[in-house]
């Protein structure tokens, strides 16, 4: 219950567009994102309660690092009804910056009050790599800062044949990203780690795309407490 008491809600929407994923229904594909003063108004008001330890345990939403439309067409006439923005391929029109979520967590790690400012929910690995304005600096940030012994991301699978039907970024981009991932990680001085959401039973996922994935999990010596296993609803 503190959990989702003392955080904070940045943004409503996901333009990722996973195949397996509802937000899309429930929350549209255009992100709606709150202004930087509202969400650090809100957080002088949390930590005025009588049960405030220092922490704020999530600014984030859907996907903590979209802060608006993926681009000025989708912010002007809506999301592209036969065209995804991110798979199988970034869309020439995706805009791809950190900066107005950097600003907030920064003016947050500021209060007096706040001891630390955690970012729980799942950031998109491949939009990080896309900006390349401020993509190194948010992961640097992230990982010095708002990450507790643990970074969770959603590569989903290993396969790039499952992959392409989830609409997910090939395998390729998310070992680009584990890279980025350890060179912030040496600069933050911690000793933290990336642990993966990954997903069995996909529509379109072969017994060799399934062992493939077990073999991964063999090979990183990775030993899953819980298992995600896609089954239609």
């Amino acid at each position: 219950l503190s959990e989702v008491k003392f955080s904070l809600t940045s943004n409503r929407g996901c333009f990722g567009e996973c195949a397996f994923c509802a937000l899309t229904f429930h929350q549209g594909r255009i992100v709606t994102a709150r202004s930087k003063d509202a969400l650090v108004d809100e957080a002088k008001e949390l930590v005025q309660d009588a049960d405030f330890k220092g922490y704020i345990h999530d600014v984030g939403g859907p996907t903590a690092n979209f802060s608006g439309p993926a681009c000025a067409k989708q912010a002007r006439a809506g999301a592209c009804p036969h065209k995804r923005c991110l798979s199988p391929q970034p869309c020439k029109r995706l805009v791809a910056d950190h900066a107005p979520y950097l600003e907030v967590l920064r003016e947050l790690r500021q209060l007096p009050e706040v001891k630390k400012v955690f970012v729980r929910s799942g950031v998109r690995f491949d939009y990080v790599l896309l900006d390349e304005d401020h993509g190194e600096e948010f992961l640097r940030e992230l990982m010095a800062h708002h990450v507790s012994g643990q970074l969770r991301v959603a590569p989903e699978h290993v396969s790039d044949n499952v992959l392409s039907v989830m609409g997910k970024p090939p395998h390729a981009v998310y070992e680009r990203f584990l890279a980025q991932c350890e060179l912030a990680n040496d600069a933050s001085g911690k000793e933290q780690y990336v642990v993966p959401y990954l997903m069995s039973s996909h529509p379109g996922s072969t017994l060799a795309d399934a062992i493939e994935l077990a073999e991964y999990c063999r090979d990183m010596g990775f030993s899953p407490r819980q298992v995600q296993d896609f089954y239609p609803t």
